[in-house]
């Protein structure tokens, strides 16, 4: 499932080529690619067509395109937009943004579920196709609401609101407006395994099951040690190797282990060859050399070294 760092090349694409322009029009090729209104194809279209694209933003996993209408000259500078296209990628979901007309784009891909024509106001025209082989992924035009700390909402946006539904999303790891001593903080409550608690995106976000193994054998914590038994010390540790590893899969255009994920270009990401955990069950730790170990852990599938990784014992609070 693409996590932060490829959720964040998706969005760094569809702002370098879309941001500004007006969409056109939409074509839904598949229903339940817009399964979450109500009006279903015909009042998503209705909703999109003739709005601006003011910006392309993104928090943790979720990504949106702030609306504003085309032919609201009077509208303040200072004005939030009051309505977006979310966008969640789901398990495969993906972006191909095509210069040129509609009548010009390549034919649309066969998991292809959605089709926006774009318009500049300098008349360049774009196509962008949302693509999803797996069908987890979905478009929502809806609402914006206010957060409560007045700060920017996430990545590539200005404004302090975001859609209804992220309102219950965390700042992501990489946000710069993430409180860290609120965020280890909430990650040492309770007696959750580490691994469930860092997978939980209403604490921080954009953590998935990939960069939670990395940060995990980066910071030598196993990944069932019980929240509430990881110092302070070790949860900063923790956060700070989170950060690192994402850091650096975003440098790469994040991770593919196949066609999958690409970025809009179609271009895969490169951080696959870097990972030290995840997917390399029984070749040697590249610390100690011991062979990784991987279990099912909360029903998903994790990687670690028994040797690095201690196993936490309650003998050991005693």
């Amino acid at each position: 499932m693409p996590e932060l760092p490829e959720v964040e090349t998706v969005r760094a694409g569809l702002e370098s080529l879309t941001a500004g322009a007006v969409i056109v029009d939409v074509d839904v090729r598949r229903d339940s690619c817009v399964r979450l209104v109500s009006g279903g194809p015909e009042e998503f279209r209705a909703s999109v067509v003739g709005q601006r694209i003011d910006e392309v933003a993104r928090r943790g996993k979720y990504m949106w395109m702030a609306l504003v209408p085309s032919d609201d000259a009077a509208r303040p500078s200072s004005q939030a937009p009051r309505e977006s296209l979310s966008i969640h990628l789901g398990m495969s979901g993906q972006f191909r943004v095509h210069e040129g007309p509609w009548a010009e784009a390549p034919e649309p891909h066969p998991h292809c579920r959605a089709r926006l024509s774009l318009a500049t106001d300098d008349g360049a025209q774009y196509t962008a196709d949302f693509l999803d082989q797996r069908t987890f992924g979905y478009l929502h035009c809806e609402a914006m609401v206010e957060i409560d700390d007045g700060e920017p909402a996430g990545a590539g946006t200005r404004w302090s609101v975001l859609p209804a539904s992220v309102a219950h999303i965390g700042r992501d790891a990489l946000d710069p407006h993430l409180d860290q001593g609120q965020a280890v903080a909430s990650w040492r409550r309770g007696s959750r395994g580490i691994k469930q608690v860092l997978l939980d995106q209403t604490l921080v976000s954009g953590i998935g099951n990939i960069y939670a193994d990395e940060a995990l054998w980066a910071a030598r914590v196993h990944p069932e040690r019980p929240a509430h038994a990881v110092t302070r010390p070790r949860a900063l540790e923790l956060l700070e190797a989170a950060q690192r590893v994402m850091a650096s899969a975003l440098e790469q255009g994040g991770t593919s282990f196949d066609a999958l994920y690409v970025n809009v270009n179609g271009e895969s990401g490169y951080f696959s060859r870097s990972l030290e955990a995840y997917g390399r069950e029984g070749e040697p730790c590249r610390r100690c050399g011991t062979p990784l170990r991987r279990a099912a852990i909360g029903g998903r599938s994790t990687h670690w070294c028994a040797r690095c990784q201690r196993e936490w014992r309650r003998t050991q609070a005693r």
